[in-house]
């Protein structure tokens, strides 16, 4: 039977004695996030684990964390007021979501867009930097692998993947051409995956591929 991949559905994937949770968000206080902690509390081994998610969705953290296993990453600055452009912005507030990120070339639009993502100054933000040529693109990571054939993009998922074990993650990158920085890790909706991506993440949800 062909694995449904509706709206919000959570499969669990059990191999050799690890429970994976795949869902298109972790986000904290989601029905994801809970079935990852209720697995932690029987001390049942789960994978990502509940820490891992949260650190992943939280912009600067995710940078930290990815930069401390030596995965490239962004220069990431967080502000309460300004930023220099051109740069791609994120919010951190408690609604903030890491696939909600904006692309600001110049202070005139940069004034708005900070005063929307802080709610009117309430609420730090981050930025990177842009530099002359460099713009920001997006791809899906399935239990560490990639569709994309690029060999770097592939390294990239495999090393996500080691430090978050998260099945399914959006990795946003600041391109330029002679290679690429993670900006951060993003939810992934089901219907926004291509057919190729969506074939491999059922592959694995039957587990039909190795883990």
């Amino acid at each position: 039977m062909k694995t449904m991949l509706s709206r919000e559905s959570i499969h669990l994937v059990e191999r050799d004695g690890t429970v994976h949770v795949v869902a298109e968000e972790y986000f904290y206080k989601t029905e994801s996030y809970y079935t990852i902690l209720s697995h932690e509390i029987r001390g049942v081994p789960v994978a990502p684990g509940s820490s891992a998610v949260l650190d992943a969705y939280i912009v600067p953290l995710c940078l930290e964390r990815s930069g401390s296993a030596g995965i490239p990453v962004a220069d990431c600055t967080i502000s309460n007021s300004c930023a220099q452009y051109p740069a791609v912005l994120y919010g951190l507030n408690y609604f903030a979501s890491s696939s909600e990120y904006t692309v600001v070339r110049d202070s005139a639009p940069g004034k708005e867009t900070v005063r929307h993502i802080t709610n009117n100054g309430k609420y730090p933000f981050c930025y990177q930097r842009l530099a002359e040529g460099e713009n920001i693109e997006r791809h899906v990571a399935i239990f560490g692998s990639s569709c994309s054939g690029d060999d770097e993009i592939c390294g990239y998922a495999r090393s996500l993947y080691d430090v978050f074990e998260i099945p399914l993650v959006t990795m946003v990158f600041v391109r330029w051409d002679d290679g690429m920085r993670l900006s951060s890790l993003a939810p992934t909706r089901y219907s926004s995956m291509s057919n190729a991506e969506k074939a491999l993440l059922r592959a694995y949800i039957a587990q039909q591929e190795f883990l």
